[in-house]
């Protein structure tokens, strides 16, 4: 049974809450990004219909890590002590995602600089299994956050093979395979002629299996690890976010494959992938991911409250976003709409001038 609920500034609260947001927004945005590039050897039968793949995310791809980025400055910025934490002791598992991003971003950059057919393949699998390197860790790292990571307090204390438990795979898994039907629906949305059916034969084929792994996912989490503690409980507003993300990826198949309803299939996939994420981070709410001893003293341990900045430069960067995130989502906005065409191969040229 949790303690007596703990008071949590409001600051710290309105911090954590946009930093969710963020993430939320990555894994809705790159979640796509991530699946088309893992698709690449699955869907793309020659050159060209895999260069219609990488520009269907080409003008986007790049804007949509920043996200990533934010969000790591915003928890340097607002919770230092949950930065140095996750940074100094997880180490090892970031730069393997810091390896995937980077192989992805130098494959989408240059896999077009040369017409050798050997070249253009050794980026395209450095697309993909650099894609599935991040997803695939980064589910791992959010499946550990839901359980609680090992600490002492202050560091993490746990070793690094401790975090490959089963449900921490299982969360790996799961995000590779729901990132790869969140790519197929954004594809099925983007292109035309031979992609785009192989693309729904693809959502056909798989888009249930997933749903019923995603569905094993949210149960264990939220009946083994419930977001309950000292800081609220809100163990029912999990079950709700683990419903949402499961009709809706349920909807986004049944839309996509016996409706041939692209748009919607996308956006309910993506609000699949919202709800899921919303989900770790109710459970995630006040102890940040991080086990807790409530027979301490909440100043003894890592939380919510003691990995917080002062509230003054918490409501310095309050203001500041109040100014630019708007700006940011706009602009962001506006470049999806722009390069908002469906693409096929005859959109493509047979030769390209270099």
């Amino acid at each position: 049974m949790p303690l007596l609920e703990t008071a949590v500034p409001a600051l710290n609260v309105v911090w954590f809450l946009l930093i969710a947001v963020l993430w939320i927004g990555f894994f809705f945005l790159e979640g796509f990004d991530f699946g088309v590039a893992m698709l690449l050897p699955v869907l793309g039968r020659n050159d060209k219909e895999r260069r219609v793949m990488v520009n269907t995310i080409g003008p986007t791809w790049d804007g949509n890590e920043v996200w990533l980025l934010t969000a790591g400055g915003a928890t340097f910025a607002a919770f230092p002590g949950w930065y140095a934490t996750l940074f100094s002791g997880l180490y090892l598992p970031l730069l393997l995602v810091l390896v995937g991003l980077i192989l992805r971003g130098v494959a989408f950059e240059y896999r077009s600089k040369h017409p050798d057919a050997k070249w253009r393949k050794m980026f395209d699998v450095f697309a993909t299994y650099g894609s599935l390197t991040a997803a695939l860790v980064l589910g791992v790292g959010f499946a550990n956050f839901a359980i609680g990571l090992a600490n002492d307090g202050k560091l993490w204390n746990g070793s690094f093979f401790g975090l490959f438990g089963p449900f921490a795979l299982l969360g790996g898994v799961l995000f590779v395979a729901l990132f790869l039907v969140h790519g197929a629906t954004f594809l099925a949305l983007k292109s035309r002629g031979e992609i785009h059916d192989r693309t729904r034969g693809f959502v056909h084929t798989w888009g249930w299996p997933v749903v019923g792994l995603l569905a094993v996912f949210v149960v264990c989490q939220h009946a083994f690890w419930p977001a309950a503690s000292e800081f609220g409980n809100f163990a029912a507003l999990g079950w709700v976010t683990a419903a949402a993300a499961v009709a809706a990826l349920a909807a986004s198949v049944f839309m996509t494959v016996h409706r041939e309803r692209e748009g919607w299939g996308f956006v309910l996939g993506g609000l699949s992938v919202l709800a899921m994420v919303a989900g770790l981070f109710v459970r995630m709410y006040g102890n940040l991911g991080f086990a807790q001893d409530e027979s301490q003293p909440v100043a003894a341990r890592l939380n919510i409250v003691t990995a917080a900045s002062s509230e003054t430069t918490l409501t310095i960067m309050t203001w500041a976003s109040v100014i630019f995130v708007p700006i940011v989502l706009a602009y962001q906005a506006w470049s999806y709409w722009v390069f908002s065409r469906r693409i096929s191969t005859k959109n493509i040229p047979d030769k390209i001038v270099y």
